[in-house]
């Protein structure tokens, strides 16, 4: 170990040389910025989460604080890299307010499921929730084991809400534990995705 830093001949030295990398401007093992890419290979070859968010929690923190709190999407992007890391996963974090790309989002998981690099899908569907048959097919129509994810205990909020085309088609659901609910659904998944496997 130098600096810290892996022996050359090391695992993770191997890693950089089965991929070509050898010779490409960092002449020592234990250059930082060769470590710096083992890492973000290391990294890459972790099963990966998808975390999916649907319309307007880009506006988490500020809309709707006394339901929804004030930490923001970055916050809560944040807690799921830290319990992904602790767990030897990676996050693929998004949101979009579009119901198409969530679709196409819980597809290209569903391909990853199927060639191993994706461990499931954590969503919080946001309105579309209760209104998205689409999305509820897109589930349906993938093997990735998904866990429904809410802030607030959407059965105790309008009727509107207490209706859920995801919770079908969804392995587990974890609600009304505001943004702490996102490491709960990640541990959760990689809890049952670990015995699916």
């Amino acid at each position: 170990m130098t600096d810290g830093f892996p022996a050359p001949g090391g695992a993770a030295h191997e890693i950089v040389d089965a991929v070509g990398s050898r010779g490409a401007g960092c002449e020592r093992p234990h250059d930082r910025s060769r470590w710096a890419r083992i890492s973000t290979m290391t990294s890459a070859a972790r099963p990966t989460v998808f975390v999916l968010n649907g319309p307007n929690l880009n506006l988490l923190g500020t809309r709707e604080p006394a339901v929804y709190g004030r930490a923001t999407l970055a916050d809560v992007e944040k807690l799921c890299h830290d319990v992904a890391d602790e767990l030897g996963l990676s996050v693929d974090f998004r949101q979009s307010n579009h119901e198409g790309d969530l679709i196409d989002w819980i597809h290209e998981a569903g391909r990853g499921a199927a060639d191993g690099s994706v461990l499931g899908v954590v969503i919080n569907p946001g309105a579309y929730t209760h209104t998205s048959i689409a999305l509820h097919d897109a589930i349906a129509g993938v093997t990735v084991p998904v866990i429904e994810c809410h802030l607030s205990n959407v059965h105790a909020r309008e009727s509107f809400r207490h209706h859920s085309y995801v919770s079908p088609v969804a392995r587990a659901i974890v609600v009304g534990f505001g943004v702490a609910g996102y490491p709960l659904a990640v541990r959760g998944l990689f809890s049952v995705g670990s015995s699916d496997r």
